[in-house]
């Protein structure tokens, strides 16, 4: 009886989901799963604070599962698309200790050097939407790695929710080496032209912007709405930037306007696009903060600029 009530109040949880549209939402939720899902508010108080917003039908619960990641239903490209050959390597970590898995990914009749894309996850480590998008950067013609940050505790765990935990645990400097040796790998390996890039989401559009100050021979790179290098950093950084921003992702784009000004003075190669109305974390089709424009957009952005970037 316990089983079937659960079972029935799971069910009762996914119907009011689907009765949700995206446009009945205040952006105060939003905002507030932004401050949730990067760690300013704790599961108890993010409830709590959803409270306030749940009237009639439109329950706390069904909000939180509205709110969650499905990555049953959104998957682009499956792990076993025979376009593809994907398998996971362990490459070694030079700060964390011992190895980093990672997911490499290859168009599966490539007979040709190809361009390498370093992917970076999100502040929850390897999940299945970041191998997905690595997924289809290889279907874009490209060899890609991407390495999950977890690795020395244990791997993604499953979920975001305790991703999230973990990865708080992890140095971000560690973190940072960890991602750089990931471009090293691709340097060295037999399939790879040479000329890699790197693209980041949230916690990884960050090291996209400190890779492309750390490492003086990449040749491009492309963060998604991550935070900035210090201003003197700037003056490092010699690979030609595409940067993608949230008109509503305030908390970022704080730092845009100075780093534009850096970027302006040092005379760096960049382009930036602020995407009008759309949430932190639009490109991730796997929330309701995704903007299918938008996002298919800043995709077909950042292949045409690895394209001219990366490919012999």
């Amino acid at each position: 009886m316990v089983i079937e009530n659960r079972l029935i109040l799971k069910l009762n949880i996914r119907t009011n989901m689907s009765e949700i549209k995206k446009e009945d939402i205040k952006q105060d939720v939003f905002d507030l799963y932004d401050d949730y899902a990067h760690n300013r508010l704790d599961r108890r108080d993010f409830m709590q604070k959803l409270s306030a917003f749940a009237v009639g039908s439109l329950t706390v619960p069904a909000l939180m599962s509205f709110l969650m990641p499905d990555y049953q239903g959104a998957i682009q490209i499956k792990k076993d698309d025979p376009r593809l050959k994907s398998e996971y390597i362990n490459y070694p970590s030079p700060k964390g200790g011992g190895t980093i898995k990672a997911l490499l990914s290859m168009p599966a009749d490539n007979k040709k050097k190809l361009g390498g894309i370093v992917v970076v996850h999100e502040n929850r480590g390897l999940n299945p939407h970041i191998e997905d998008v690595a997924r289809r950067a290889a279907l874009a013609g490209f060899i890609s790695i991407a390495p999950d940050a977890l690795t020395p505790l244990g791997g993604y765990p499953g979920t975001d929710d305790a991703g999230r935990e973990m990865q708080s645990k992890r140095d971000q400097n560690e973190m940072l080496e960890d991602f750089i040796a990931a471009y090293d790998y691709l340097k060295n390996n037999k399939d790879c032209n040479g000329k890699i890039g790197v693209v980041g989401f949230c916690f990884g559009g960050s090291i996209a912007n400190k890779m492309a100050v750390r490492i003086p021979g990449l040749n491009a790179s492309v963060p998604f709405y991550g935070g900035q290098p210090a201003k003197e950093d700037v003056p490092k950084i010699k690979a030609p930037l595409l940067l993608h921003y949230a008109a509503l992702d305030t908390r970022v784009n704080e730092g845009w306007p100075a780093y534009e000004a850096a970027l302006k003075e040092n005379k760096k190669e960049y382009t930036a696009y602020i995407y009008p109305n759309v949430n932190h974390g639009f490109h991730n089709d796997t929330t309701p903060r995704y903007d299918k424009p938008a996002a298919e957009l800043a995709w077909k952005r950042t292949i045409d600029f690895f394209s001219d970037k990366l490919k012999s």
